[in-house]
């Protein structure tokens, strides 16, 4: 019976994992704004995302940046009958043009068009094969049919919507009244066009019975495209929308969202009505160790606990020792908790910001509070990193212009260390004006801080320096000159992850994702949303799955991820825990062949049966990958390839196979 039982989840776990290099996005549809009925098939705009259903076969088809479409963050839809195109309008005024059988032609002129001008667009018209855009100067032309834009007619006003009617186009305009032009008349000239009457708002509704066919339907998806912290315990990703700052508020629903193989779990939202005050901007959340259900978030609002995805209890100012930032002390609405932190004994510790007492408390498992006012903190303008090391040393960060820091807590005898000057090994003094916004610690101990300046290293034989030094590493130019310049010097890191393989992985304000390698000095791959398709340049927050290798890249505009092939390692290497994928490998197969379940820097020689050295290399975490191909670059023929494996001390691990089939 275990036998049996090891192979089917064998199996199922061979199954889960996807194609190293690929991408996935986790996208919303749930406020719905627009539907367009075209023949049998409804197209839905909802939460700025599109899917569709065909009422033939009950099918439901869902539309993103990585399976079919050009950009994200949607504005309108509007389908043609006449060229059997759905016009679909951007957000950042891109345009696509979906046809019924599936391609996207990309009209993208307009978006790369310098103007001066606003470039809304807020209605469409669709009249035979011509779609006619109603923006902020006037009115656009698109031929549906062949794709391109044929007129702008810049009338100077904002066109709020227009018509055809008579032999006349109108556009009406709600601070200037309804203008018409005859469509005989040169309709790019502004003088040709009069006014004729006073606005008469238009007001969009839904079709009734579509609306009731759509709101049957259920495409799957998260509720909300926001996720500025995330964190994966026990292969679920936790994930909250944010975002608090003090000056510029985002107001962001208070939002916790959960995934796990692919289902999608919200928890309690709507509880403005049980804490009779606002539920926004949830900045943090952890989990209980002894009891993955149970979490805890903070934000803008206060401390609020959660079981089974259910709201059981807020914390604040009148039941804990949390306080209110400002004034009356009972503004339970500026209760700000962005840091949080279970330790191993159950114990959650949490950050308070922008707050002149109790920055630092402790909710402990009896439910006792403990305060930890330590003047050595300054302001706390962000708690997402906060994290025990391999030392059991409390790490956050201070994302605040008046007092960029990194601070070091003993929790054994309370002793902090704040890092608020940031000298580099040459001397240099780093003018770090934003804030240090993220920190994590490498496979070697070390800690890397993400900055304004780009990334910094603090090693762990600094940690008790009374002056100490981060590293700005140096990347050699290898260009005869002997010079080298710092890693990623002045792109501002906005989030950090680091993988089974000790490589880096930097999110940046707008500059997308960095993957940096396990010795710093090689930049593995760029991702951004010009060449990959990462949603957006602007990365707010980024987890690994290190079980399967996917990695998690919260965006402005969304969520998607990229499997990276890099899984979590092994301290030992034995036939129930290695594996290879796909397996067999077919003809039509022509991805990476990846062997996982190793151990640190394991060595992997994969040869023929009779013993001939096929390929060889080291392992990226738990993870080998191997493209199929021998020592000369050449297809392998069809046969049962042995992957060989020890670890990284020379001491044998196990044996796998692979089938090829050609």
């Amino acid at each position: 019976m275990r036998k049996a039982f090891s192979i089917i989840f064998l199996f199922v776990s061979i199954m889960c994992h996807a194609q190293t290099g690929t991408w996935r996005a986790y996208m919303a549809y749930h406020d719905v704004t627009e539907i367009e009925k075209a023949g049998s098939t409804v197209y839905v705009l909802a939460s700025q995302n599109l899917y569709s259903y065909n009422q033939n076969d009950q099918s439901l088809q869902t539309f993103d940046k990585v399976n079919t479409l050009s950009d994200s963050q949607i504005a309108h839809i509007k389908w043609c009958q006449a060229a059997k195109r759905l016009l679909i309008v951007y957000t950042n005024y891109n345009i696509d043009l979906l046809a019924d059988n599936g391609t996207v032609t990309n009209i993208a002129a307009y978006y790369n068009k310098p103007m001066t001008a606003d470039k809304t667009v807020n209605s469409i018209h669709i009249d035979g094969h011509f779609a006619y855009l109603s923006t902020s100067f006037g009115i656009m032309k698109i031929n549906m049919a062949d794709a391109s834009i044929s007129d702008t007619y810049n009338l100077g006003f904002n066109v709020n919507y227009s018509y055809l009617d008579g032999g006349y186009l109108y556009a009406a305009s709600q601070q200037q009244g309804l203008y018409r032009a005859s469509t005989a008349s040169n309709l790019l000239d502004p003088n040709n066009w009069g006014r004729v009457g006073e606005y008469a708002p238009r007001t969009t509704t839904l079709d009734p019975e579509l609306l009731a066919l759509v709101s049957s339907l259920q495409p799957g998806g998260p509720k909300y495209d926001y996720f500025f912290m995330m964190k994966f315990v026990n292969n679920t990703l936790y994930s909250c929308g944010g975002l608090y700052h003090p000056v510029h508020e985002t107001r962001r629903p208070g939002t916790i969202q959960l995934l796990n193989n692919d289902n999608w779990t919200i928890c309690q939202d709507e509880i403005r009505p049980i804490i009779n005050h606002e539920y926004i901007d949830i900045d943090c959340i952890d989990v209980d160790p002894s009891n993955s259900s149970h979490l805890f978030a903070g934000g803008r609002t206060g401390l609020f606990e959660f079981l089974d995805g259910k709201f059981i209890k807020e914390y604040s100012t009148y039941n804990s020792e949390l306080k209110s930032t400002f004034h009356p002390e009972d503004n339970r609405d500026y209760v700000i908790v962005n840091g949080l932190k279970f330790d191993d004994n159950g114990n959650l510790w949490m950050l308070q910001s922008l707050n002149s007492y109790n920055k630092l408390l402790v909710l402990t498992k009896e439910g006792n509070w403990i305060k930890k006012d330590l003047n050595a903190f300054g302001f706390i303008g962000d708690g997402r990193s906060m994290f025990f090391d391999s030392n059991n040393y409390l790490w956050f960060v201070n994302n605040h212009y008046m007092d960029p820091a990194l601070y070091q807590y003993n929790t054994t005898n309370d002793e902090v260390k704040a890092y608020m000057s940031f000298v580099n090994q040459d001397g240099r003094n780093l003018n770090i004006e934003e804030g240090v916004r993220c920190a994590a610690e490498d496979l070697n101990g070390n800690i890397w801080i993400g900055t304004s300046v780009g990334p910094l290293l603090l090693e762990k034989t600094q940690f008790d320096e009374p002056n100490p030094v981060f590293t700005q590493v140096k990347v050699p130019r290898n260009d005869g000159t002997n010079y080298a310049d710092y890693l990623l010097d002045n792109v501002d890191i906005t989030c950090l992850a680091i993988d089974a393989g000790n490589r880096k992985w930097f999110g940046t304000k707008q500059n997308g994702v960095y993957l940096i390698s396990d010795d710093n000095l090689t930049q593995l791959a760029h991702f951004t949303a010009e060449n990959s398709p990462l949603l957006s340049n602007h990365i707010e927050s980024i987890a690994i799955n290190e079980q399967t290798g996917e990695v998690f890249f919260g965006t402005e505009k969304g969520l998607c991820s990229y499997m990276s092939g890099i899984t979590q390692t092994n301290d030992e290497m034995n036939k129930d825990n290695v594996y290879a994928y796909p397996n067999p490998v077919r003809p039509d197969y022509t991805g990476l062949i990846s062997v996982v379940g190793l151990s640190y820097n394991a060595e992997v020689k994969i040869t023929t049966v009779s013993g001939r050295l096929v390929a060889e290399g080291r392992s990226n975490g738990g993870t080998f990958t191997w493209d199929g191909c021998d020592q000369s670059g050449k297809r392998v023929a069809s046969g049962v390839y042995m992957v060989n494996t020890s670890t990284a001390e020379g001491k044998k691990g196990t044996v796998c196979k692979i089938a090829v089939v050609r």
